[in-house]
């Protein structure tokens, strides 16, 4: 075993071309240490006082999935074909679309591997965030519950490791944007913020990318996988909001201005790591900030980081975290529109329960997800 302790996380890409003769012994470990002043609880009574959250532990139980035998790694995409549908090749615009097709398909290629990059690193710290949860949560379901997530945080980890080893070929460093707000979640001793910071803002957007990549890959194995994700984390979720919605209830008004703020904050902080400059600045030798201008003032940009948020603003809303005091900022930010969308938090507990579908379902539905998304201009 070799350990290599680093003060931040790697700057550069990493590709996976190994020599031949590679084995376990090669292997060296690359580690940051982060410290937590961690308030854990012991719970005493172990009754099922939440029937909403043992069921969201039971759903997680029966809808178990392995990543090593029920997603079919055969139906991987080669170098040599297009990441992305056909369809949205098609309607590709500005420097892009500029671009010698071969060109073009290798930027595509690098452009997917950083956003399952993103995807991978945000997953590991879901799963720390979750471990710390089993911990730091009062009462005995959520305890369960937090220990079956972190259980699926692992096998997210898992996949997306080997789909970036195997397929991808790359894995790019996580964004810095993405990584402060996990540092700030690992070491705030608070655990409802861990929730909040968690379960509402990290894992509700993720759901809308994750959702965006089923639509839009051309690859059958991608779109099986993150699908099976989704399914996950919407539990989480509905975790998170179930349990949050009863908590902040008890707080004072202070405690809850606090923590509206710490959510707006995250907000912020997420908005711009879904905005990947870092690649295009590469590629086409311009600055992050010329990037960033080019794509804030894109109005099919500007609909897609919406809608992504459509799937926060209402959970903010029912646990109580869109205040009188926060409300003025997030208008600044053009989202309020959202807090009553369509997708405004229900538990739909026959679409929780149903069984694992097949990838021929899965593209199926993903087909018919993506016209209605194209037809309201968001793709």
């Amino acid at each position: 075993m070799k350990i290599k302790v680093v003060d931040n996380p790697p700057a550069d890409p990493r590709e996976f071309d190994l020599p031949e003769g590679f084995n376990e012994g090669h292997i060296e470990d690359v580690v940051e240490i982060f410290n937590t002043p961690l308030i854990g609880h012991y719970n005493w009574d172990y009754t099922d006082a939440d029937t909403r959250i043992k069921k969201l532990y039971e759903l997680g139980k029966k809808l178990n999935w392995d990543g090593s035998i029920d997603l079919d790694w055969s139906k991987a995409i080669k170098k040599g074909q297009a990441p992305v549908k056909a369809e949205l090749l098609a309607r590709m615009e500005g420097p892009l679309a500029a671009l010698p097709e071969e060109e073009r398909l290798e930027y595509l290629w690098h452009d997917q591997a950083w956003g399952l990059s993103q995807f991978l690193h945000g997953e590991q710290g879901a799963l720390l965030v979750a471990s710390q949860l089993v911990s730091c949560a009062p009462t005995y379901q959520a305890k369960l519950y937090a220990a079956s997530q972190t259980f699926d945080e692992a096998r997210h980890v898992e996949v997306f490791a080997r789909y970036i080893k195997q397929v991808s070929g790359v894995e790019y460093p996580i964004n810095k944007n993405l990584k402060s707000l996990i540092d700030k979640i690992l070491s705030d001793p608070r655990w409802d913020l861990k929730f909040i910071g968690m379960q509402i803002i990290i894992e509700g957007l993720a759901l809308a990318a994750f959702q965006t990549t089923k639509e839009t890959s051309n690859c059958a194995l991608l779109r099986q996988l993150v699908h099976y994700v989704i399914r996950d984390e919407a539990r989480h979720v509905t975790f998170g909001v179930n349990y949050l919605e009863d908590f902040l209830k008890t707080l004072t008004e202070e405690e809850v201005e606090d923590r509206a703020m710490f959510a707006y904050e995250a907000c912020v902080v997420m908005r711009d790591r879904i905005i990947n400059t870092e690649l295009p600045a590469r590629w086409f030798n311009i600055s992050e900030e010329e990037v960033r201008a080019m794509v804030v003032n894109d109005e099919s940009q500007d609909m897609f980081t919406n809608l992504l948020f459509s799937r926060v603003m209402p959970n903010l809303k029912r646990i109580g975290l869109l205040t009188d005091k926060v409300m003025p900022l997030y208008e600044k930010l053009n989202l309020t529109s959202y807090m009553d969308s369509e997708d405004e938090f229900e538990i739909e507990w026959a679409e929780l329960n149903k069984p694992l579908e097949t990838s021929s379902e899965i593209d199926q539905q993903s087909e018919k997800e993506l016209a209605a998304h194209t037809a309201q201009g968001l793709f």
